[in-house]
């Protein structure tokens, strides 16, 4: 039972490390408006593409339940 909690603690920090250090970072910057020594920040995670696949596996996970539930009631 630990072992399940600290993988999942684990996950949790991880995610949360990452969104906290994308929030914190400046936009990415253009290619022309950097100066020399100046350095890019990017963010580490394209939010908007985990939030897609969050949705599609939340959907599909739904669909599976009720496949599974209409299975085991009829």
């Amino acid at each position: 039972m630990r072992v399940l909690f600290g993988i999942i603690l684990g996950v949790i920090l991880t995610i949360g490390v990452a969104f906290i250090s994308d929030s914190w970072t400046n936009g990415p910057a253009t290619s022309g408006s950097l100066e020399p020594g100046m350095v890019e920040h990017r963010t580490m995670v394209n939010w908007d593409v985990v939030g897609d696949n969050v949705r599609i596996v939340s959907q599909r996970a739904r669909e599976a339940w009720s496949k599974l539930s209409h299975m085991v009631s009829g």
